[in-house]
């Protein structure tokens, strides 16, 4: 999986990591190739892999000059108890290697687990930490986890809204990982979304017309992919500036973080489409954590992570499969909707669309897992094996 590139982006990942939280400004400079890349949440080793893989890495371990990456969100939180250690220093490194791009040429958009790190975990030291996931692990069981347990444990730790959040979801945070969303946060560097053509818009798990009309963005501008993202941004640098940086972070409509007695967190970084009829409920919230696809803004298309293929299947009622790597898409003209893999076909103003780029980058082979050409719309081409495997 090692190239002479992928060692200089470790060189340089791990060197920054030890350094206080930063940004490096943007340059300015020209991009003409542009990518979308699925939830990170994996080995730093793997990342820089997909990225070599298809052709993106320089030499010297940064992203070649021309390329611009936008990372689709949740830098954190993956593996087993056993790996705890080991993927909470890959997601700092990976953070820290992210951050000594320009900002205008690699953009980190938040995901939940990122912003868990200053919404749920906010008030959490590493021993504190240590100290609670110790009795969480011990709680844990998935659905056999014991209610009367667990309550007695929400009782005591009330910014949590269930022992799975700090045993598994949550499970590999650190303190320094805070300070680096936290600094990305306050410079600006993490956005909510990105908007790279006139009607594409980039995000971590997608919004509907309900979320936009909440931030004041009437039906009529739903489908200005910039003028989405420069609302959700700004409503984004709204909170941090109420925020007082010391307690749970939220953004009002679009992010409330869990605990005991709001249960789950809510919002756009939560959200993924359900039809399935139990959820009803959920979909009527906002926030919410479930969505009817129906409802996303026709003329839009938002490229997204978050949800797997086997999870969107579960969610959208349809027959049971799992592809790990491919990119998938969504169309919906407000009534019917099509769930394939894949690309979308060419869509018209009163389709609305989603692309789904979360691979399951741990588990996906690697010759598998696709990128997004934010270009042509299409998977980005590996370079060729032989190619890969030179000095340059």
């Amino acid at each position: 999986m090692s190239t002479p590139r992928i060692e200089a982006a470790l060189r340089i990942a791990a060197d920054a990591a030890h350094r206080n939280p930063f940004s490096t400004p943007s340059d300015g400079r020209p991009r003409t190739r542009r990518f979308a890349i699925g939830d990170p949440q994996a080995d730093i080793t793997r990342f820089l892999a997909i990225l070599d893989r298809h052709g993106l890495l320089a030499p010297d371990g940064r992203l070649k000059p021309e390329v611009q990456l936008i990372s689709v969100g949740d830098h954190f939180d993956w593996g087993k108890a056993i790996e705890r250690d080991a993927v909470a220093t890959s997601s700092v490194r990976l953070l820290a290697w992210m951050a000594a791009h320009p900002a205008d040429q690699l953009i980190p958009l938040l995901g939940n687990h990122d912003l868990s790190r200053v919404g749920e975990l906010a008030g959490f030291t590493d021993a504190r930490f240590a100290t609670i996931q110790a009795e969480a692990d011990r709680l844990y069981r998935g659905d056999a986890t014991d209610e009367a347990q667990e309550r007695d444990f929400l009782a005591r730790y009330p910014e949590v809204p269930n022992v799975e959040l700090i045993s598994r979801d949550f499970g590999t945070f650190r303190e320094v990982q805070r300070e680096w969303v936290k600094s990305l946060l306050l410079t600006g560097r993490f956005r909510v979304a990105h908007a790279p053509a006139e009607h594409l818009l980039v995000l971590h798990a997608g919004v509907t017309r309900e979320d936009l009309l909440a931030v004041g963005l009437p039906d009529a501008l739903h489908a200005q992919a910039s003028t989405v993202a420069e609302t959700l941004n700004r409503a984004l640098d709204e909170a941090l500036n109420a925020w007082d940086g010391r307690g749970p972070f939220s953004i009002p409509s679009l992010y409330q973080p869990g605990n005991a007695r709001y249960g789950e967190g809510r919002g756009i970084f939560y959200q993924r489409p359900s039809l399935l009829p139990e959820e009803a409920a959920l979909r009527a919230l906002t926030p919410r954590r479930r969505f009817d696809p129906r409802r996303l803004p026709p003329g839009l298309t938002q490229v997204v992570g978050h949800t797997r293929d086997k999870r969107c299947r579960e969610l959208l009622a349809l027959p049971p499969d799992s592809h790990d790597g491919v990119l998938r898409h969504l169309v919906t003209d407000g009534s019917s909707l099509d769930y394939r893999l894949g690309p979308p076909p060419h869509t018209g103003p009163g389709e609305a669309v989603l692309i789904f780029t979360d691979g399951g980058m741990r588990e996906s082979p690697l010759e598998l897992f696709e990128l997004l050409d934010l270009d042509t719309g299409f998977a980005a081409r590996p370079v060729e094996d032989a190619h890969m495997g030179g000095r340059e």
